[in-house]
């Protein structure tokens, strides 16, 4: 049998992009359980309360009858989209403070310094040829 195949997966695996992608995705997951419950249990119950007790999970417009309702549940949109806004400016803040970070501790690069003028190089040969004499 051959095996290559096995290696060329073990290495497409194993690449570190691979390795990182996966990382992100797993700590992304766990952020937004993180980021949904805080929007869910946290912000959420007071802005129901300022709404006088409105639920946005509840928030539905019947468009069939009393015997056959057909519910749209425009609330569960709602609270879906404000745990995305919540995530999206937490995910852009985290981002931010990440790059000003690495833009603190990255040592910076040395310039080139200019390359000389034409005049510059002039004078150079003429003190080298006067120290000479």
């Amino acid at each position: 049998m051959n095996w290559k195949w096995l290696s060329e997966f073990r290495d497409f695996a194993l690449k570190g992009n691979v390795v990182d992608l996966a990382v992100g995705v797993i700590i992304g997951v766990a952020f937004g359980k993180i980021v949904s419950a805080l929007v869910e249990n946290v912000l959420m119950p007071p802005i129901g309360f300022l709404l006088k007790g409105v639920d946005f999970k509840d928030l539905a417009v019947n468009m069939g009858t009393a015997q056959t309702p057909v519910l749209v549940k425009y609330g569960v949109f709602l609270q879906t989209l404000i745990d995305f806004a919540i995530v999206a400016f937490v995910l852009f803040l985290v981002i931010k403070g990440m790059i000003a970070l690495k833009k603190r501790f990255e040592t910076p690069v040395a310039a080139e310094p200019p390359k000389p003028t034409q005049s510059e190089i002039y004078l150079k040969e003429i003190r080298d040829a006067l120290v000479k004499k």
